[in-house]
Order: structure tokens, then sequence, then C-alpha cells
């Protein structure tokens, strides 16, 4: 058994004469008369709760949600409130879970845990953000997790339910893309190729073939490949080795796999490493699924910096993917079923950067239209 004494009570790990130990929390909690009376909580096996630090979480959630009166005046501590939302409304999705993780541990945390909620106001939040050295788009992320922590506030009824505060810090070109994203042309992606060896050259011919996220290619399983039907279907991703949904419900969807596709995937078969799993790129060391950066660390970006081409990642190709869409004639509305993606926006605005060529040709036929007199008198 191990316990730590703590102002809220204390934290045990408690073995059980059957299954896993549990976590429990104890406190003394006042009585009317002016006694306290001892409290036990199950907080939940070492299975479900893994560190201390998350019982510790799961604690707090527990005494910020019985101490209504205390919490609905905003007297409850900003860290207690990022502990709740850690403990009970974290996204599932690995990668989503593990930028907030970030950003609250890195940023929010060490800034505001021992103010109130109420202390926490959006002036104060808008100096900080001002003096911070990170990037429009950074600093961006912050705001918008800490306006997320408000609106569970109000809903929880720690606080009032008003206008949220962080509605009132505005970051300067946040939603702005700084760097512009590289374009590929069918030149220098067969470079590319040249400079790669297997299992990372197959990676990025479907990554340029189908436009996929890379942690929909490292989630490929060979039953997701209809050779027969020439269809291909992404229904999960991988983001540091760990299986998970993919980003959004518009991801999941059939995509069509080209012949000549099909036959560098079958090619690929035939030396590909087996798995358990049955994955399409399993990792010849583990068996199990690659990590996306080292790949992009030691071979993609290596490879585009000898081409004198800069820093390319696993996404440029799918930038390039929908340039050639445009570059072919592909109409936006199958682009956009093409990219799955949820708004025709996003397919136009982020990924809307056609080639040179395309743009030049779509031109042209502009201009042959308004000169045409101006031309025929001129012959």
């Amino acid at each position: 058994m191990r316990r730590n004494t703590y102002q809220f009570g204390w934290i045990e790990r408690q073995k059980r004469s059957e299954g896993p130990s549990v976590w429990v929390w104890r406190f003394r909690q006042k009585q009317v008369d002016g006694g306290c009376k001892k409290v036990a909580v199950l907080l939940g096996t070492v299975q479900e709760i893994k560190t201390e630090a998350d019982a510790w979480r799961k604690a707090e959630s527990h005494r910020i949600q019985a101490d209504s009166e205390r919490a609905a005046d905003g007297q409850v501590s900003f860290g207690a409130l990022c502990n709740r939302y850690i403990a009970d409304a974290l996204p599932l999705r690995h990668s989503t879970r593990k930028s907030y993780l970030t950003i609250l541990n890195k940023h929010v945390m060490p800034k505001w845990e021992n103010m109130t909620v109420s202390q926490v106001r959006s002036m104060y939040v808008q100096e900080w953000l001002n003096n911070m050295t990170l990037s429009a788009t950074t600093k961006g992320k912050i705001k918008a997790l800490m306006h997320r922590l408000f609106e569970r506030a109000m809903f929880w009824e720690l606080i009032r339910t008003e206008r949220n505060p962080m509605g009132l810090v505005e970051i300067p070109g946040s939603s702005r893309r700084w760097k512009r994203p590289i374009i590929l042309t069918v030149d220098q992606y067969f470079a590319i190729l040249q400079l790669l060896t297997e299992p990372y050259r197959t990676m990025v011919v479907v990554a340029q073939c189908l436009g996929l996220r890379v942690s929909e290619i490292l989630a490929l399983q060979w039953p997701d490949i209809n050779f027969t039907e020439l269809t291909m279907r992404v229904t999960r991703a991988v983001v540091d080795g760990v299986v998970d949904e993919v980003k959004t419900e518009y991801s999941e969807d059939d995509l069509p796999l080209d012949r000549d596709l099909g036959t560098v995937l079958l090619n690929w078969k035939r030396k590909c490493p087996q798995s358990e799993e049955g994955w399409v790129f399993p990792s010849h060391v583990t068996g199990r699924c690659y990590h996306a950066s080292p790949i992009q660390q030691d071979y993609i970006r290596p490879a585009g910096r000898k081409l004198e081409l800069g820093d390319i990642g696993w996404h440029t190709f799918r930038h390039t993917y929908r340039s050639w869409l445009d570059l072919v004639g592909t109409t936006i509305g199958v682009q956009q079923k093409l990219m799955r993606h949820a708004q025709i926006a996003t397919t136009m605005n982020v990924y809307g950067n056609a080639m040179m060529e395309s743009k030049r040709e779509a031109n042209s036929k502009v201009v042959q239209m308004a000169l045409r007199q101006e031309v025929r008198k001129a012959r």
C-alpha cells in the first residue's frame, strides 16, 4: 500500500484478494455538528488509472463536483478545472489527447493552476499570450483549449453561465498559413522516389497516388485492399504506434484503386514482412506499426534537402495530390470526395494551391476569350 498526504486527503493504492489493485481516495469531511467523518472513494483499478497523478486528477474531479457551493462562486482553482477536464472530458483520440495534454502541462498549468477560475480573466490571458515567444498558430491553439475549459466550467456549474471570457482574447494571424506548402512537380516526385528505399518508397507512392495522411497509410491492413474490385477502405489511423480512429467521420471511406497502383501493392505484398495483424507496412523489427516522425526525419526530409526542395514532409504529398487533381481538370466536388474533407472550403482554401501549369492553362483560356477580337484584328 502506498499513501501520500495531500491538502484534500490522500491517495492509497490497495491490493485486493482477487483482481488488480485499486486506487482509493480518502479524506475527512466536515459535519454539521462540527465533527469530521472519514470518507473513502474508490477511483478505479490500476488498469483503468495508470499512475498516481491520474488518480489525483480523478479525485480532484470528484472533489469539485461535490463542492458545488464553492464551485458555483468561481473559487475552484484553475488547476482543479484542468484536472477534471483531463479526467472526465479529454478527447479519446490519441493524437488529440496528446496535443491537449502537451498544451496543458507545458503552458496552461504552469501559469494558471494556482489561481481560481474567476481570477483567470481575459486581459491577463491576452497579456500573457502577447508576451509568449510562440507562433500565432500555437497561441491560437492555447486560446482554443482555454476556451474549451471555460465552456466545461460553465457546463459543470463551476462558474455562472455567461459569455466565455476567452472569446474576448484576440490572436492576430492565428488562422493564417505562414508557410506556403511545397507542391512537387512530377519530375521532383520521381527524383524523391529514387532516393528512398523500401518500405518507405511504397509508402510515398501510396501517399502521392491516394492523398492519404501518413497516419492512415501506417494503419493499412491487407484486408482493407480489395484487389478484385480495385478499392481501398480507409478505416483507422496510427499515431505514435497507437491504433486509433481516423481524423473525422468523413475520412473513413472507400477509395478507388488504380490498376497500376494495385500492381505496385501486390509486388510489395510479396516482399512484405509477415505480421499477426496483417499490416501492409509492418516494422521488420517489431512487426507492429511504424512511427511517422522518424521516417520523415531520417528519409523524406533528407531527400528533399538533397534535391534542394526544402523541408518536405508527409503532408507535402497530400498537398501535391490535391494540386495534381487540379492539373488533370478534376471538379472540386470530386476533389472533396477524394481528399475526404468534411467541408469543400477545406479542399479549396487549405489545399487549394494549384500548380502553375494548370493556372496558366486556365488563365490562357480566359485571355483567349477576352482578346479574341484583338487577335483577329492583328492578323
